[in-house]
């Protein structure tokens, strides 16, 4: 599941992320990849069905832009920022009502810290572009250890 706003420049990573790797694999029945953009609780249902759920995001963190990392969901919210208003839904907060209905799945997190995401744009900075290749390299990753068959695409 790819999450994060496109028209927030590299907030929108993971959405771009999804798209390319739909573009560019196929995946076995019962693999679904999924724009979450910033859909929050809509995506619940999505979330509760499946038994591993795999998150792409930028994470705004203090760290050169471009890197990279891999969290499980408890390492994750070490590091998220508290709350800044009981009216926001972020996706933990999603997450925790899938816990709280014992419909969890194992998560875990790839995340890329963004260069730009304060400015209006479609276009992801080159430094983000460059971290695509990256990423889909630790997805397969994933996907391999979860015993997960993928297979690249051919060109007709």
């Amino acid at each position: 599941m790819g999450v994060g706003n496109i028209l927030l420049a590299d907030e929108g990573f993971g959405v771009h992320f999804v798209r390319r790797i739909e573009e560019e694999f196929t995946f076995p029945d019962g693999v679904r990849l999924i724009d979450g953009g910033v859909l929050a609780n809509t995506l619940l249902d999505e979330i509760c069905s499946c038994e591993h759920l795999i998150v792409i995001d930028a994470i705004k963190l203090t760290d050169v832009p471009g890197s990279i990392y891999r969290f499980t969901r408890e390492e994750l919210l070490t590091r998220l920022p508290p709350p800044t208003s009981a009216h926001e839904v972020a996706f933990p907060d999603v997450l925790f009502k899938a816990e709280l209905l014992g419909e969890l799945p194992e998560v875990t997190f790839l995340c890329i810290i963004p260069q730009q995401y304060e400015e209006m744009s479609l276009e992801m900075t080159p430094i983000m572009t460059e971290g695509l290749p990256i990423m889909e390299r630790l997805l397969l990753q994933e996907l391999d250890r979860l015993n997960i068959s993928w297979q690249k695409k051919t060109d007709a």
